[in-house]
């Protein structure tokens, strides 16, 4: 079982992979140039989130407006952990915070939120443990677009190819193209900011 606060994600040595789902127009210019252009807005929020299917949880596989495709983006793991470490929780939580005041003061000048939600299982079905999502203020996305990004990958084929295999009943064939997740490891400063277990 994994641990309640833990981040599980795809990664290597070098680099990790976040997913987020957007429109047709937004990801196919971003496929094409391997970062973010315009249609894609750098004056609002943008999350990232290194779990695959919370992403199918939150985009229904693809199936609501403006989330039909679905990029795997690959950033590389020291300016992970760099955002990671200015992360603040969206609430005020004990594991990490004296008091909601201070929690309070540090959230109201955040250029990035941190929020742990329940993990999904392959059908949807919420886990006893959760899984961290990244928000990404207006103030640090002109960073992550010209300086972060490592390279962007198209999900939208395999994910439509599961989900049809699930429609079928067939949800064994459809988790052999479930990418492979495992714990990433965090230095203990790091797991306090973010209140990881």
């Amino acid at each position: 079982m994994p641990k309640p606060y833990e981040i599980r994600a795809t990664f290597d040595r070098e680099n990790i992979t976040v997913y987020q789902a957007f429109n047709k127009k937004i990801a196919e210019e971003a496929i094409k140039h391997q970062t973010f252009q315009s249609p894609f807005s750098t004056n609002r929020m943008t999350w990232i989130k290194p779990s695959f299917l919370w992403m199918m949880e939150r985009s229904n596989w693809g199936q609501k407006s403006n989330q039909e495709h679905i990029l795997a983006i690959q950033l590389k793991r020291t300016i992970f952990e760099n955002i990671l470490s200015q992360g603040i929780l969206t609430s005020p939580s004990k594991r990490v915070y004296k008091s909601g005041i201070e929690w309070q003061t540090q959230f109201k000048d955040a250029k990035i939120y941190l929020q742990w939600d329940p993990e999904r299982s392959f059908r949807g079905n919420k886990l006893e443990y959760r899984s961290i999502q990244i928000g990404i203020s207006r103030h640090l996305i002109e960073e992550y677009v010209k300086e972060w990004i490592v390279s962007i990958q198209d999900m939208t084929p395999v994910v439509k190819k599961m989900h049809q295999l699930s429609k079928k009943g067939d949800h064994t064939k459809a988790k052999k193209h479930l990418p492979i997740e495992k714990a990433y490891s965090l230095k203990d400063e790091i797991k306090k900011v973010i209140g990881a277990s």
